[in-house]
């Protein structure tokens, strides 16, 4: 079920992370938190997944929109462990990944979420199920082993993973399904009405759409359907009509948006397990 990994991973040093996200080396908090709050430092966490086998692979930050929460602001780090990979019979790999989100303002707890990252198509998406849950360690009481536990419990589930994934390979689709699955993909870009399809307010034509961006995503399983939707909605790989132009969908750049998005793609692909 979980492999060694081929390829060594390269993982993020201290120096890199600060390069990209300077506000997880805060060494205090904002002056507006709770007398009740303890300060945190993300390095910290960071340190101890470290201690736990899961390395940095990526950092980023939001811009701050006020002056008073410069550097407090909310950022994510995501964590990949070398020793662990979900690999496919068809030679599709995943690496499970932990998503860490935290401020320094007193509005985030550490919050851990699931994630896969698929390498025929270097992207990642959030696993929004009830099974697989998200996890909060509020800053007040943080200590190592509340890591450990908190972590392993998450490693308990990522199983669960390779049912998931198997599912979306062992459910066809017919065409209407994939117009119906592109649809409410797209739906969670703009913003529609009830009872409005995307496609004719923004004349999307779902053929282009659905073409696939390389061979692995050829197929008509909810996987290789599901990754081919991801990728394009997340990259902004699709162009659409708004009115009378032509318009070429943008990457989504804040991870804030990037993490709800994939969550909702997650949970509109499950509607269509067989």
């Amino acid at each position: 079920m979980f492999q060694a990994q081929q390829k060594e991973v390269e993982f993020l040093n201290d120096e890199q992370i600060r390069e990209v996200c300077p506000v997880a080396f805060s060494e205090g908090a904002s002056s507006e938190v709770s007398k009740h709050y303890t300060h945190i430092p993300t390095n910290q966490v960071i340190d101890d997944m470290r201690k736990l086998g899961w390395g940095v692979i990526e950092a980023k930050q939001v811009s701050a929109r006020k002056e008073k929460t410069t550097g407090f602001q909310k950022h994510m780090i995501v964590f990949r462990h070398p020793d662990l990979m979900v690999e496919g019979k068809d030679g599709d790999n995943v690496w499970p990944q932990i998503i860490m989100t935290n401020s320094h303002d007193g509005k985030n707890s550490f919050t851990f979420q699931a994630g896969m990252y698929r390498f025929v198509c270097s992207n990642g998406l959030v696993i929004a199920d009830e099974e697989f849950g998200s996890m909060k360690i509020r800053h007040m009481g943080y200590d190592f082993e509340t890591l450990r536990e908190t972590i392993g419990e998450m490693v308990e589930k990522l199983p669960l993973t390779v049912e998931s994934m198997n599912k979306f390979k062992n459910t066809e689709l017919t065409k209407n399904q994939k117009y119906d699955l592109a649809r409410k993909a797209l739906e969670t870009r703009f913003n529609v009405q009830e009872n409005q399809k995307v496609d004719k307010i923004y004349k999307i034509d779902l053929d282009k759409f659905l073409e696939p961006v390389r061979k692995e995503d050829a197929g008509n399983d909810l996987w290789s359907v599901f990754n081919l939707v991801q990728e394009k909605i997340v990259e902004g790989d699709f162009e659409y009509i708004s009115g009378a132009k032509l318009r070429k969908a943008r990457k989504i750049k804040n991870f804030k948006q990037d993490l709800d998005v994939n969550k909702k793609l997650f949970e509109v692909a499950k509607e269509f397990v067989a």
